[in-house]
């Protein structure tokens, strides 16, 4: 690996902890989207109800509230200890539901349940992948790091949207089930042979009674957040396209295939493999020139871009047209997204890392509000409705935070804009 150029999209692999981490997190998110997209449909056919549709996918991210403590014991316990450990869970959790299939006593409330357990812990998943690179790649690496890693979501929601959907019209939920765990369980191996950084451990804190206490170390992690502008900027765009723009395409896909596109799973299945592809070019093309990217300009154009583009594909009256405007959604929300990750790990103390990264995360938990707000406003006034509101909103909220942070955001010799070579 040592023959690799530094500023090549390949240079992450150099470093070895990152060659075992990659894989790891592909087979996860190859997991999670199968999973995901097998028991959104299952819910829809199940109960025909748009309301708990929108419940189910809500309730996977209940525990992005719990995200700033991973964080916290990522930074005491190590991030590799505890990032086995969640892996492990939804080991666990998948094989209990491949009983239930097998047995054939599957039904939504036992798939509630699974995803309110399951939502309790994978939101942080990313907090400990992304902490992970912050702690084994060298600074001015972070942003190609960040992208390639990042391929690991987008090649997932491609191939899992694909072969869920079609494994289970073809071989049933029992095959998908038990290739799910199969990949939980390949994940949970290679997470265990990466490196471990274990903060908490040292001479000087060795004695229980001279360390802060998990609040104590939450609130300097929330103080340092609030008084870093440009960190406390992307928190509120965090927030902003959670609330606004993810909704219709993690959650709401569902509904779209079904009830305007008139399809039915496979269909479903083409819809989240045309999003998925617009990211992993998105996550591509980063990869490769992400050395020369200003990551701060390039988050606030592409979060806006993507605004706009939700809007387009609310409009498209086709599934052909719908799929080539997810296309272009996704490559927007997977510029737009990698910049902010790269930009939070460039601009965080290394010993704040893990716990800026944990409250980023606490930010998806508009998500599940923009979710459930979506289900009523869906009813009462459509679902072109919903989503012109949703964009309009976050267009005008995204021009907002550029406004208020624009010296540390959009300004070009902003720290947040620099290459990190020249930090």
């Amino acid at each position: 690996m040592s023959e690799i150029p530094e500023r090549s999209s390949l240079a992450p692999f150099r470093v070895r902890s990152f060659r075992f981490q990659w894989p790891a997190d592909l087979a996860m998110s190859w997991a999670y989207e199968m999973e995901n997209i097998v028991l959104g449909w299952y819910i829809l056919v199940e109960t025909q109800s748009v309301t708990l549709l929108t419940l189910f996918a809500s309730m996977q991210y209940f525990g992005t509230l719990l995200s700033p403590m991973f964080g916290v014991m990522g930074n005491r316990l190590g991030t590799k200890r505890l990032l086995c450990g969640m892996r492990a869970v939804y080991a666990l959790l998948s094989a209990a539901m491949l009983t239930l299939v097998l047995a054939g006593q599957l039904s939504p409330l036992y798939v509630f349940i699974a995803s309110a357990l399951l939502g309790m812990v994978r939101p942080s998943d990313l907090v400990m992948r992304y902490a992970l690179i912050g702690e084994t790649m060298p600074a001015n690496t972070l942003m190609v790091a960040a992208s390639v890693s990042r391929t690991t979501q987008d090649s997932a929601r491609v191939m899992g949207a694909l072969t869920g959907a079609g494994m289970v019209a073809a071989f049933g939920m029992g095959a998908v089930y038990g290739a799910i765990v199969c990949l939980y369980a390949v994940s949970l191996a290679l997470t265990t042979r990466v490196a471990g950084v274990r903060h908490g451990v040292n001479t000087a804190a060795a004695d229980a009674t001279a360390r802060p206490s998990v609040l104590a170390d939450l609130r300097e992690g929330v103080a340092y957040t609030w008084r870093t502008p440009a960190i406390l900027g992307a928190m509120c765009l965090a927030i902003l396209i959670n609330l606004t723009a993810f909704p219709v395409t993690h959650g709401l896909l569902p509904y779209a295939a079904k009830e305007v596109f008139h399809a039915g799973q496979t269909a479903l299945g083409y819809l989240a493999a045309s999003f998925a592809v617009g990211a992993l070019a998105g996550s591509i093309l980063l990869s490769r020139i992400g050395h020369g990217v200003p990551p701060a300009r390039c988050m606030i154009v592409f979060c806006g871009a993507w605004h706009a583009l939700v809007a387009v594909f609310a409009n498209m009256p086709t599934l052909v047209t719908g799929c080539v405007a997810l296309v272009l959604v996704g490559c927007a929300q997977s510029l737009g997204t990698v910049s902010m990750s790269a930009m939070l790990l460039r601009a965080s103390d290394s010993a704040l890392r893990s716990r800026v990264m944990g409250l980023r995360m606490l930010m998806i938990y508009s998500l599940p509000v923009g979710l459930m707000l979506a289900g009523p406003l869906i009813s009462h006034f459509g679902y072109k409705a919903m989503v012109h509101l949703y964009a309009t909103t976050g267009i005008m909220g995204t021009i907002l935070i550029a406004l208020r942070w624009r010296a540390h955001l959009w300004h070009a010799d902003a720290p947040a804009n620099r290459d990190a070579a020249t930090h």
